[in-house]
């Protein structure tokens, strides 16, 4: 029987895929759902990783998060100055 902490990666591996589409958006909602999504495949790997003991992998995972986070600020700053530009 597969451990289900084992079988966290592919839904990782998915999640971490689908967040990287969306962040390339136009739309300020599916760039933000994209870096949540970041968020999510973060805690997803962390979980996984922690399991194996793969500290690498955590650190390189806290590290993504911040910039996840990041960008996840940066992206409404940016989508105010556009909507700005546009309605001058």
């Amino acid at each position: 029987m597969i451990d289900w902490v084992d079988a966290l990666q592919w839904p990782a591996m998915a999640v971490t895929v689908a967040a990287g589409l969306l962040v390339s958006s136009s739309r300020r909602g599916r760039r933000q759902t994209g870096f949540w999504g970041f968020l999510l495949s973060n805690v997803l790997w962390i979980a996984w990783g922690w399991q194996d003991g793969a500290l690498a992998l955590i650190a390189l995972q806290l590290c993504l998060a911040v910039t996840n986070v990041r960008g996840l600020l940066n992206s409404d700053a940016k989508t105010s100055d556009h909507e700005a530009i546009e309605k001058s």
